[in-house]
């Protein structure tokens, strides 16, 4: 291996980090319906556990409502039981052929627990950079080691990981900014 397929690797690793925690802040309950919220609940029905979206088909018809529609008309009590089941503080309200979850309005004290909780998402994403960062140093310690690269070669690219690193790293702080503002924005 290369220090620069060492350093490619390290930012699709990165890549992946930012996609994890956009992800991640989908799922925040802002206060607005998304379908983030719920599609990834997992639904036991016929001795089988999988995802929501698997079995219904996911709908926003306002702004405060998610509407799950499922396939199998027997299946909605099992969407309700995996929707409390997520502890998102969401109340599921079945009328016998449709399943909604209204979205309550968030309290200030809220938006501020989901903003401490954006800021905890982020940091875990930047330690999770970190760790991807010190596992290609371990790659060029060990590729100096062996003589394959030169104490020059360590450097420049040591150098050039850390570009990479303050490059996602300003990613997720854009990112996080504009979640906050998002979560705080009445």
């Amino acid at each position: 291996m290369t220090t620069n397929e060492a350093i490619s690797n390290a930012v699709k690793e990165f890549e992946k980090v930012m996609v994890h925690l956009k992800e991640e802040f989908s799922r925040l309950q802002i206060g607005r319906a998304n379908a983030g919220l719920v599609e990834g609940a997992n639904v036991e029905m016929y001795g089988v556990t999988q995802p929501l979206k698997n079995i219904a088909n996911i709908s926003i018809p306002d702004p405060r409502t998610i509407m799950i529609q499922p396939w199998d008309k027997s299946s909605i009590v099992h969407i309700e039981k995996a929707i409390v089941g997520m502890g998102t503080g969401l109340n599921p309200i079945s009328d016998g052929v449709c399943v909604r979850v209204p979205i309550p309005p968030l309290t200030e004290e809220r938006r501020t627990d989901l903003t401490k909780h954006v800021r905890r998402l982020a940091e875990d994403a930047k330690i999770s950079i970190r760790t991807a960062r010190q596992d290609v140093l371990g790659i060029f310690k060990q590729l100096k080691a062996n003589d394959e690269i030169t104490e020059d070669d360590v450097f420049s690219s040591e150098k050039a990981l850390q570009v990479k690193v303050d490059e996602f790293n300003g990613k997720i702080d854009e990112v996080t900014t504009a979640k906050e503002k998002d979560v705080m924005t009445v």
